[in-house]
């Protein structure tokens, strides 16, 4: 069931890995290029979230992934998009995640170093509320 929204969601997925929390660096376009994000894109017309997450993240990484849970909460992004975030795991035998589409480098982060790279400024809030399930998935 997709709620009710006025405006465009775009999904971001917090792929978590034995406690690490996967973030990728942008490419693209030059205003964002060089900041950290959360994996993610636009959610298509007649799309499911979900099945959003899934599609964003084999085009963007190459990965075969699976939405866990989604984090309670959504954050403004430039009008008219508003980002809404899941935890999500690799499924077994999935590539290894690589940058394809908009980025050009990814790491894995620990918590003592999710703050160690420069996140855009949307995404902070929605890695602050990431934080909490990084602890469940060591």
């Amino acid at each position: 069931m997709t709620p009710r929204t006025d405006r465009i969601v775009v999904v971001g997925a917090a792929l978590l890995d034995g406690g690490r929390l996967l973030a990728a660096r942008r490419s693209a376009p030059a205003d964002l290029a060089g900041r950290w994000e959360l994996p993610g894109g636009k959610v298509e017309p007649g799309e499911r979230p979900e099945d959003a997450l899934v599609r964003e993240l084999r085009e963007e990484l190459g990965v075969d992934a699976e939405p866990v849970e989604r984090v309670p909460g959504q954050w403004p992004l430039r009008a008219p998009y508003v980002l809404w975030v899941w935890t999500a795991r690799l499924r077994p035998g999935s590539a290894v995640a690589r940058p394809l589409e908009d980025h050009d480098e990814l790491r894995w982060l620990t918590p003592a170093e999710i703050w160690d790279v420069p996140w855009l400024d949307q995404d902070v809030p929605a890695v602050h509320a990431v934080t909490p399930y990084l602890a469940a998935t060591r």
